[in-house]
């Protein structure tokens, strides 16, 4: 399964032609290509695959993804935290 992450643009920079820029991920910040997407600007909200933007969004659809995305977590620490099974 291939997970497309939002986060918010920060800052906007160009390693030698490739337009590149930091991207906060729920309070982890990363640098991103950002060359697919001309306009983008700081402050934008982009979905993230694999170190590449490759999509705009818009905050709410940010926030509720991320809100999904820890959902996703929880249940996954309960899942991996939970009793083992017995031997009877």
């Amino acid at each position: 399964m291939c997970l497309s992450i939002p986060g918010k643009v920060l800052d906007i920079c160009f390693e030698g032609e490739i337009k590149m820029g930091k991207v906060n991920f729920a309070g982890i910040g990363k640098q991103v290509c950002l060359q697919y997407l001309p306009d983008v600007k700081v402050g934008d909200y982009v979905l993230v695959h694999v170190g590449f933007a490759i999509a705009v969004v818009q905050e709410e659809e940010a926030a509720k993804t991320l809100d999904l995305l820890r959902e996703m977590g929880e249940v996954q620490k309960e899942l991996e935290g939970g009793d083992p099974p017995s031997n009877t």
